[in-house]
């Protein structure tokens, strides 16, 4: 299985994606991980948030094949603890899922399309985090999943 995550929007923060790329590298011991960052949308302040929204969707949708698992982090998605998520991935391999892209939309969410597109959503917390830390986050909890799988002391529970 390969996983990918979508975002859109580059990571600004050096510290931010430098921790990122920490995690990256661990994840080549377990799995195939890449990330793909759709460029901002040009002139968005031009835009209503609908209309980025659609902008930011086809780009998205772009990236995306009919055979691809989708999962969006959204907000009002299911959330999981750590070992739940792990099994989750886990599932997916066992379900022979050749690609799993998990997608992070822009500062408005998503369009219509890539919410009717999508498999399923899963929040990362009920709580706000900005896009850049959301990255980080998510890349350390695939990590931690793995980890988790593996039986190794990464995981505290």
């Amino acid at each position: 299985m390969k996983i990918s995550l979508l975002c859109v929007g580059k990571t600004d923060d050096k510290f931010i994606q430098q921790a990122i790329d920490t995690y990256l590298k661990r994840l080549t011991h377990y799995i195939t991980f890449s990330i793909s960052v759709i460029p901002d949308i040009k002139n968005a302040k031009n835009l209503t948030q609908e209309q980025q929204k659609t902008k930011e969707g086809e780009l998205i949708l772009k990236q995306i094949a009919s055979t691809d698992v989708v999962l969006l982090l959204d907000e009002k998605g299911k959330e999981f603890r750590s070992v739940e998520f792990a099994r989750f991935l886990e599932k997916k391999m066992i379900d022979s899922v050749n690609h799993l892209i998990f997608v992070i939309g822009g500062p408005y969410g998503f369009s219509t399309d890539v919410y009717n597109r999508a498999n399923q959503q899963l929040s990362l917390s009920k709580m706000t985090f900005s896009h850049q830390m959301v990255r980080l986050f998510f890349v350390e909890q695939v990590y931690r999943s793995f980890t988790i799988m593996r039986g190794e002391p990464y995981h505290h529970e």
